[in-house]
């Protein structure tokens, strides 16, 4: 089921190559000016300036071959020779009542549809998340959701930080305070939870700077755990199964979901066969009482290093990790495309674990992509601390957020007939929509300031507003019900009906750029142009109180489009919308 855009873009193509022109010319886009047309071609300009012709003489053939086409109200030439589309009512009615009718609201699949793993969330086990890992678990659950939606086979992983060097330093710490205490190792452990976590890491973080022989300690800790000694091993155990609790409760209240619960540790079995498959390869060279593997290559602009693979201890580095993970996934997944979402400042990193995937044959050259985002800022345009300058928890994030919501709903006289329980229901609802989508409005690659009022308000570009409208087309729905009137076939008439029309047709585009450039906010755009064409219908065009039955129930069908739409909008980009507000 073809969007508008794409219908008409199929004409013209067909129209151009008719004219022995190149049909990708032909190309359709939503009107600059939309009060002039509804759609517009620019490629005439282009056209005639590769074949030295008049642009407007080139457009007036084309515009001649498409004349009859029942679906134009209008077609017209403007200026130097942009083609301008005004499509007839009946059209935007026939595919309104298509999008109305159909169970993906106007979106298509892919032709080709692929196993994708999407690498995002990767939280260090031993520590609690912060306002840092906000962003890799948003943008990675909702480009989870849009890629399955389109049609691909897809695996999220949390892919955990669980086997590098915090894990040594921990152990260092855990085993010097036993033998302070006389107590015995497990006496320590079963004093620690995540809390005592947040506390002793930051401290050895801090002492590793200053005491080189504490470092060294902490490395040969790590190349213990990792060479499989059974004590290092049942406390690695315990410290995992601390932090999975924390971890899983902060996920869930995001509503961020995985498939895989993978971690540094679940690739560890294939690393001795990896080294010594680079090694036969002639990769893997001896570096200082090391091995590293060298990435850089002709052409470069920049010096890239090699790839730390065995440190001087003997430990795999995180390097190591990452490309066993990638011949882990070959043998289990087998995926044909690797997305990583991960900050934008660990890309020398990714470009380096690549290059070594591509140099050994673990995976086809362009199937791994490092998914890079910006940082969520506080007012001083640097990464959001607490205003005591540390690091805020996710977890103190997310109930900020609930109590702003809790304060905006009374605020606003919503949700005050709302049983108790419903009512915290919603206000984690908003609190979520409100942290997401603000993240997601914006392009990943870009960083934003962090902005609690302004993120839960009701009114401009926010979740809650998203959220609101929704609620309010259910209520409108529900009242319709209880009065007795069903909704019908569409019919459009009026202005604002046919710019709501026009929105439902654009679900595809926003779906199509948001896949094809891994970029979320084209969803999250569309949600809240969605949501402003249906205030403007339901301000222009009584419901209701239509001047007839047949126009009630249509409006009424474009009212139950709009919702389907918006909140399967909303459900690609991890929002839920209550019932009631």
């Amino acid at each position: 089921m073809s969007d508008l855009k794409q219908a008409l873009g199929e004409a013209a193509s067909a129209a151009f190559a008719a004219e022995g022109v190149d049909a990708a010319f032909g190309r359709v886009t939503a009107s600059d000016r939309p009060d002039l047309a509804d759609f517009q071609c620019n490629g005439a300009l282009a056209a005639a300036k590769a074949m030295r012709a008049n642009p407007r003489e080139l457009a007036a053939k084309v515009v001649d071959r498409l004349k009859g086409d029942a679906r134009l109200a209008s077609i017209e030439i403007a200026g130097p020779g942009f083609i301008n589309f005004k499509l007839t009512d009946a059209a935007l009615a026939g595919r309104a009542q298509a999008i109305a009718d159909d169970a993906r609201v106007g979106a298509e699949t892919v032709a080709e549809p692929r196993r994708v793993v999407i690498d995002y969330g990767g939280p260090n086990v031993a520590k609690p998340m912060h306002v840092g890992h906000l962003r890799a678990s948003i943008i990675g659950e909702a480009l989870k959701r849009i890629f399955r939606f389109r049609g691909d086979t897809v695996w999220g992983d949390a892919h955990f930080g669980d086997w590098g060097f915090q894990m040594g330093l921990l152990i260092a710490v855990i085993e010097e305070e036993a033998a302070s205490k006389g107590v015995s190792v497990d006496q320590v452990l079963e004093t620690i939870d995540l809390d005592r976590l947040s506390e002793i890491y930051p401290a050895a973080s801090a002492r590793v700077k200053e005491d080189p022989a504490f470092r060294d300690l902490a490395r040969q800790k790590t190349a213990k755990l990792q060479s499989g000694d059974e004590g290092y091993r049942a406390v690695w155990k315990r410290l995992h199964d601390i932090s999975m609790v924390a971890l899983t409760r902060d996920f869930d209240a995001l509503g961020v979901h995985f498939d895989l619960w993978k971690g540094e540790s679940d690739a560890d079995p294939f690393i001795p066969a990896m080294v010594e498959d680079l090694k036969a390869k002639g990769l893997l060279e001896p570096d200082q009482g090391a091995m590293i593997v060298r990435v850089a290559r002709e052409g470069d602009k920049r010096e890239l290093p090699p790839l730390l693979v065995v440190s001087s201890e003997g430990s795999s580095m995180y390097g190591t990790t990452d490309v066993a993970t990638i011949v882990e996934r070959r043998q289990e997944q087998d995926p044909q495309l690797i997305l990583y979402v991960v900050d934008a400042r660990q890309s020398d990193h990714f470009e380096q674990v690549f290059r070594v995937a591509y140099l050994a044959g673990y995976a086809p050259e362009g199937s791994l992509e490092h998914l890079g985002f910006g940082t969520m800022n506080g007012p001083d345009g640097k990464p959001f601390k607490t205003r005591a300058g540390g690091v805020l928890k996710l977890g103190d994030l997310i109930e900020m957020a609930r109590d702003k919501a809790r304060a905006r709903l009374r605020e606003a006289d919503l949700g005050s007939e709302l049983p108790a329980e419903e009512f915290e229901a919603t206000a984690h609802k908003v609190a979520v929509a409100a942290l997401k989508f603000a993240d997601l409005s914006n392009f990943r690659g870009t960083s934003y300031i962090f902005d609690l009022d302004r993120f839960t308000s009701f009114e401009g570009k926010t979740g809650p507003y998203l959220l609101y409208q929704a609620v309010r087309i259910k209520s409108l729905l529900r009242k319709a019900r209880d009065e007795g009137h069903a909704s019908g076939p569409i019919r459009i008439a009026e202005p604002a009906e046919r710019d709501l029309a026009l929105t439902l047709d654009a679900f595809e585009t926003a779906l199509e750029d948001a896949y094809d450039k891994r970029a979320p906010n084209y969803i999250a755009e569309h949600a809240y142009r969605l949501s402003q064409s249906f205030s403007k219908f339901y301000a222009a065009c009584p419901v209701l109180a239509a001047p007839d039955g047949e126009t009630r129930a249509s409006r009424l069908r474009l009212a139950e489009a709009t919702l389907a739409q918006l909140e399967q909008a909303l459900q690609l980009l991890g929002i839920e919308t209550p019932e009631r507000m």
